[in-house]
């Protein structure tokens, strides 16, 4: 405003008596309302002089009114009486005809709500008698921009919670309700509906479920407003969230996928931009089942911008199947990866076994023999060669673990399977690292043969019970992992009527491991005859013809984490053919995503990602391999050591030597890779370090600062030696730098590399060490070198990184001769280091040390010096403790 002289005409001559002329929006010690303490000619008192111009004929009288109302309800509030006068006055100024008035007022309900709310003991239903019906009626208003503000207002009460729960349910539903009812205007429809969407994240579960969910599902179906639809799409995700996964699968997701279908491009392409939020609330049967068939169709929508939203959803939507068992990680609270330890993967392994889709469709308990009951489970008895072993994902119930006399062990299980001493064929590769091993003894040929009668009931049904399982699987056949598992069944539903047919000329004393009939015999197979834990499917490692690249190639596609043509969509997002049809930066979506995938598959499937990863790291665009850079390092710890070494290794190494805009995704966690590594591979990358010095622009000098940050992590990497001989050359190139940021930082990594020589007790290298400093800086031609001397020390003493006495011997003379340095700068860091960090420690204050005299004569030879700066630093009592700073000493 430009002024209260200009809005109160009539008080003119009063204001400019009291000197209000040259009030304005920037005096904020003035009260807005002061004027009402004027004494004037009307001789009224400050309450009947606020009704005056709260309903003066002036708009501008009455607008100010409306903005001073807090400081006017804090004037008043000692006397109640008079308190809810002013409430009255309020009521009677939120009726005023003029727009901008009631926009004012409204603009202050918040401030006025907490105001109360501090005051609520003597007003406690100040608010809720006199504010909250101003709110609800401006709710309706016909000026737009008091809606607006009203809205706005609603919200922050909400975010605030000063809102009662009963006018929440009483006033404020109601009237949204009404507003977004399907005969009321559609201008105030699609405002209740923004409204309704945000309030449902603010109100408690109970209430918007019984009170705004089924007038939010009907939105969903409005059929003749647009934006109405598109308004509940964006917001479908924060619902979902709300109301729990209960509500969202019995009433929201067949909402979602009425959305999806909309014949608005539009509609579908907000869908795809929520896709994530709203499959993070559902099932894992439901997010399988329903709602990633429906997003293969937003990937294969006609529309190019759905495509194109869509798989950039493509990654998250997968990163929502991750389960932290199968991957052997969890995400901390501070969002940092953690590996899981074995016991609790072999926990978690079983709880997420036992809500796979695949075992909620065969929950039928099959009758194994007369005497005992066995679930289905996913897995059958797998035999290696003359040690049998059953592979199981459950365990069975006791009655049927003595009865096929099997027990279970407690050992861990070895983390490799394969021993060239015991096993004459080449190991196959492991795709079951999280199924635990329980041996079966044998010790002779009676017990063998025991072994043959009982394993039947142990792993196979019977051939009518698969029969019936099959038949039941029959209507769901468009879903590939029940493809796969009928598959599977099948194979077992051959192999028992196999074993059936040649069961009765099976010579009873042939052996297990040569019978030609056994082939595919449930009782023993003379192979593993494991079913995957994955998709399912049926391997038979007999058959030795069959070549290790084949099998890899079918490995490649066992996984059931997600439904493979998702996956199989994401993967296809490196095809040329995707930047021409979809989206020219589709890659870096695909890149972007990639640790979230590689998080859900596991590192047991990491076999589905290599080629793509791979792919995407020789991409010609530099974006695509920046943001893997960024990311190799999180990658790392989902693989694991080993997979890290031989897979990502070579293309870390790829990345050290690309463009600078890609080096620095790598140097920025150098840290948090090389520490996954194995201490010899680790080592190699000494050799390599000083190459990150070299950069394409000498410009780029964060490049070299974000480098010394990184080095000083890297020093408990390595040992003493190896940081002496190569990482000390690096620092003292840093130190060098003609950036003023990076020499700072540098100084601390020269301290970093003294801590670490003299705590593992190589004082000799760090002597010799200490020498270098002394030549290189303390004896420098130029003032900056000098002065980087003397921060060094004060960093020294102040972190304690050597003992006292070698700092005396070695460091403190050459630090005492700068006093004698011509250069102001350096005598003034010399000042700070003396009297803020030397002389506050117990070694040089007390009495027997020889070195005391020498601090003190200095010290008081610089409280002579002829520079005022020095004078002051060095002086008995500073006014002021100022510690050392970048800014403060870079004045080169």
């Amino acid at each position: 405003m430009a002024g209260i002289p200009l809005y109160f005409v009539d008080l003119q001559d009063d204001l400019d008596d009291f000197g209000f002329e040259d009030y304005g929006p920037d005096c904020e010690s003035m009260r807005i309302t002061a004027f009402l303490d004027i004494p004037g000619q009307d001789n009224l008192t400050p309450l009947a002089r606020l009704e005056k111009y709260a309903f003066s004929d002036n708009i501008f009288n009455r607008q100010i009114i409306a903005r001073g109302l807090l400081d006017v309800l804090r004037d008043f509030s000692s006397n109640e009486e008079d308190f809810l006068t002013v409430m009255e006055i309020v009521v009677r100024l939120s009726e005023d005809t003029e727009p901008t008035v009631r926009t004012e007022l409204i603009e202050q309900i918040p401030q006025i709500t907490i105001f109360l709310q501090e005051s609520r003991p003597h007003f406690p239903r100040a608010f809720s008698e006199y504010l909250m019906p101003i709110l609800v009626r401006y709710l309706t208003d016909p000026n737009n921009q008091v809606r607006k503000v009203s809205q706005e207002a609603l919200l922050i009460l909400l975010e605030q919670d000063l809102i009662d729960q009963s006018d929440l349910e009483n006033k404020v539903c109601p009237i949204l309700l009404d507003l977004s009812a399907p005969e009321n205007d559609d201008e105030y429809k699609v405002e209740a509906v923004n409204i309704i969407c945000k309030m449902i994240s603010m109100l408690g579960k109970q209430t918007v479920e019984q009170m705004l969910l089924p007038r939010f599902c009907d939105l969903c179906s409005d059929s003749k407003l647009f934006q109405v639809r598109k308004v509940c799409a964006a917001n479908f995700g924060d619902v979902c969230n709300a109301v729990g996964q209960e509500a969202t699968e019995k009433f929201l997701i067949p909402k979602f996928l009425e959305l999806c279908s909309d014949s608005a491009w539009g509609m579908r392409k907000v869908c795809a931009e929520c896709f994530m939020s709203v499959s993070y609330t559902t099932s894992s049967e439901v997010r399988r089942t329903k709602l990633s068939p429906l997003f293969i169709t937003l990937i294969s929508d006609p529309c190019r911008w759905v495509r194109q939203t869509a798989f950039q959803s493509l990654g998250p939507f997968i990163s929502t199947f991750a389960n932290p068992s199968s991957a052997g990680l969890y995400v901390k609270e501070d969002g940092t990866l953690s590996i899981r330890s074995p016991a609790d993967d072999a926990n978690h392994f079983y709880s997420r076994i036992s809500n796979d889709k695949m075992n909620t469709t065969l929950t039928s308990d099959m009758s194994c023999n007369a005497s005992s009951n066995c679930k289905v489970q996913k897995c059958p008895v797998e035999c290696t060669g003359e040690t049998r072993t059953i592979v199981s994902l459950e365990a069975t119930s006791s009655h049927c673990k003595k009865a096929h006399g099997s027990h279970v062990t407690d050992e861990p299980r070895p983390t490799d399977l394969f021993n060239s001493f015991l096993y004459w064929r080449s190991p196959l590769p492991d795709i079951s690292e999280e199924l635990e091993l329980l041996p079966v003894e044998q010790s002779n040929a009676d017990s063998k043969r025991e072994l043959k009668a009982v394993s039947v009931c142990n792993t196979y049904m019977a051939s009518s019970d698969i029969q019936m399982v099959i038949q039941s699987l029959q209507g769901h056949l468009d879903d590939p992992d029940v493809q796969a598992q009928v598959q599977v069944l099948s194979a077992a539903l051959r192999a028992a009527e196999l074993d059936s047919d040649s069961q009765d000329e099976m010579p009873s004393t042939q052996d297990d491991s040569t019978s030609p009939q056994e082939e595919y015999c449930p009782e023993c197979p003379a192979e593993p005859l494991s079913l995957s834990q994955s998709t399912g499917s049926l391997y038979e490692p007999e058959q030795e013809d069959q070549s290790t690249d084949s099998f890899s190639e079918d490995k490649a596609k066992v996984q059931d984490v997600v439904p493979q043509p998702l996956l199989d969509q994401y993967l296809s997002m490196t095809d040329p053919v995707r930047a021409q049809t979809v989206d020219t930066e589709i890659t870096k979506h695909c890149a972007y995503s990639l640790p979230g995938v590689a998080l859900t598959l596991g590192r047991q499937n990491w076999h589905c990602l290599k080629d793509t990863y791979e792919t995407l790291a020789a991409d010609v665009q530099w974006k695509v391999r920046r943001t893997l850079a960024f990311s190799i390092h999180e990658l790392a710890v989902i693989l694991g050591d080993q997979l890290t070494a031989a897979d990502l290794v070579p293309i870390f190494n790829a990345f050290l030597k690309d463009l600078d805009e890609v080096r620095i995704g790598v140097l920025k966690h150098l840290y948090d890779f090389l520490k996954l590594l194995h201490s010899d591979m680790r080592r190699e990358y000494l050799y390599q370090l000083q190459e990150f010095l070299t950069t394409e622009n000498i410009r780029n000098w964060r490049f070299r600062y974000e480098l010394a940050e990184q080095l000083i992590l890297i020093l408990e990497l390595y040992n003493p030696k190896d940081v002496y001989d190569y990482l000390r050359i690096i620092a003292l190139t840093l130190c060098s730098d003609k950036i003023s940021e990076v020499r700072w930082i540098s100084f601390k990594l020269v301290v970093a590399i003294l801590h670490k020589l003299y705590s593992n007790g190589e004082n000799q290298l760090g002597i010799n060490f200490i020498n270098e400093l002394i030549l290189q800086f303390r004896h420098s031609p130029k003032w900056v070198g000098r002065q980087a001397f003397a921060f060094i020390c004060q960093a020294v003493v102040q972190e304690e990184c050597i003992p006292a006495d070698q700092f005396a011997s070695h460091l403190l003379p050459n630090l005492l001769s700068l006093a004698s340095d011509p250069v102001p700068n350096v005598r003034v860091l010399l000042a700070k280091a003396l009297k803020q960090t030397l002389l506050e420690k117990a070694y040089f204050t007390s009495l027997g040390n020889p070195y005391l005299d020498a601090v003190e004569k200095t010290v008081l030879t610089m409280q002579l010096d002829r520079d005022q700066d020095v004078r002051f630093f060095s002086s008995t009592e500073p006014k002021r403790h100022i510690t050392s700073s970048p800014t403060e000493q870079s004045v080169d």
